[in-house]
């Protein structure tokens, strides 16, 4: 196949000021990061407040099922990383006809991973529900959003994996106004299908689910008419929808061990939700609401990850090694800015953050001591995102594999279960795993990317 070379659409990304390029980058994806938080932590509060005794198992089955769309998006992530370093390094290079070949291939294995996912999650789903602790009503509750929330998956599957195209090549707005407006859109249909409205009956927890299903589904449709379109350079071609050759290989080599990595980290969480499960019921509701509320410092941090993996990608395709190592340093400086006032929010803001999110005291006595502890550890949380990001955009995805591994297994569980279960520290004492976890990933990650080791990754 010919190569055509072509002037870049963003040269900025290469020879701009260091500083505003990664700012800028960042920008966009940030705006989206806020958008779809609010989706899940609107929906955590919905669940909080339905009338009656079941907003606590409410709160605790879309907790799960939030678990599990991210065990989705992680396993997505084998189409997804691979596109994002592919593409960045071909943009870099001036090679758009290899950069389109990628996305086109990308987007049929997107789809294919979707259906897989799918047809695994509705028979499966009370196992995996059993498996992470629920029990009585709650699960019966999970194992129905589950099973309805698949089919939205297949649709978000090609979201995902579109986006990662687009930013490959440097257009960081495109995913920012799809998904900003599929999380205004489940917002709006999750209150209305929760409450009733007219002639639509109040749904109760079911609405919340039906208000995502239709969300995802208009997000997966949107995407690919733009891609259709021709937006960012990239462009839907028929011929082009293969799953054999050279640059499938590639997309695969690069993204299972990423695949892998989600699969271990999910695996892991699933058996510290099972921890904190054997605590309690109330417990395990004032966990869902600490790990969502937590997920805030995740914007910041995959904002500046995306900026950071293009900008290395990028870098690394025109042959620019020292600012692909300059791009990732000033990502990860701009977040801990950041990180500093996320910090101080969490400690200071635990107590109305709780009593904004639920209406039971016990859940609020139990999770707003563990959570001022939580918010000291954000930082640590931050690098370890932002620096494996960068380096996964230059291709290097096993290291981040094998410190899943470690600090999952070997920190996360075991001391999450020592302290407790076995010395009966409750909530707060399995936190202590869960926040030495966040150090020790980010230290390991913060010493690969100053060893510089990443920048000999083949791809």
């Amino acid at each position: 196949m010919s190569r055509v070379r072509t002037r870049k659409v963003s040269p900025e990304l290469l020879t701009g000021n260091l500083r505003a390029t990664v700012f800028f980058l960042a920008l966009p994806v940030l705006g989206e990061q806020v958008l779809n938080f609010l989706v899940g932590f609107y929906d955590v509060y919905l669940a909080g407040h339905l009338a009656g005794d079941i907003r606590t198992d409410a709160t605790a089955a879309v907790g799960v099922a939030a678990y599990v769309g991210w065990l989705a998006s992680m396993l997505f992530a084998v189409v997804g990383n691979g596109t994002t370093a592919l593409i960045s390094r071909a943009w870099g290079s001036d090679d758009r006809e290899q950069a389109n070949l990628v996305a086109n291939r990308s987007a049929l294995l997107s789809l294919v991973s979707g259906l897989v996912f799918m047809l695994l999650i509705i028979p499966t789903a009370p196992w995996l529900i059993g498996f992470m602790g629920l029990k009585g009503n709650a699960a019966l509750i999970a194992v129905r959003y589950l099973r309805i929330d698949a089919i939205g998956l297949l649709f978000s599957s090609l979201s995902l994996v579109l986006a990662a195209a687009f930013r490959g090549c440097g257009d960081m707005k495109t995913p920012m106004w799809v998904f900003g407006s599929v999380s205004i859109l489940n917002v709006i249909i999750s209150t209305i299908f929760v409450n009733g409205w007219g002639i639509i009956p109040a749904l109760g927890v079911d609405g919340i689910v039906t208000g995502t299903l239709i969300a995802r589904v208009s997000g997966g449709v949107f995407i690919l008419i733009l891609f259709a379109k021709g937006t960012s350079g990239l462009s839907l071609k028929l011929d082009q929808l293969r799953l054999r050759g050279e640059t499938v290989r590639r997309i695969l080599s690069i993204g299972i061990p990423s695949a892998v990595e989600g699969l271990v980290m999910w695996m892991g969480h699933a058996m510290f939700l099972r921890v904190i499960s054997e605590i309690g019921q109330t417990e395990f509701a004032a966990h869902i609401i600490g790990v969502r509320v937590e997920a805030i410092t995740y914007l910041p941090a995959v904002a500046y990850g995306a900026a950071a993996a293009t900008m290395v990608g990028q870098s690394l395709g025109a042959a620019d090694r020292d600012r692909a190592v300059k791009a990732g340093h000033e990502a990860a400086m701009q977040c801990a800015i950041l990180g500093v006032f996320i910090t101080l929010w969490f400690t200071l803001g635990a107590d109305w953050i709780y009593t904004m999110m639920h209406k039971d005291q016990a859940v609020r006595d139990v999770g707003i001591p563990a959570f001022r502890i939580v918010g000291l550890f954000q930082i640590p949380l931050i690098l370890s995102i932002v620096y494996f990001a960068a380096i996964r955009g230059a291709g290097e995805t096993r290291f981040p594999l094998y410190v899943a591994l470690v600090t999952t297994y070997l920190v996360r569980v075991p001391l999450g279960y020592y302290f407790g279960i076995h010395l009966g520290m409750g909530l707060m004492g399995a936190w202590v795993g869960m926040n030495a976890d966040m150090f020790v990933r980010g230290v390991l990650a913060t010493w690969r990317f100053w060893s510089k080791r990443w920048l000999l990754t083949k791809v």
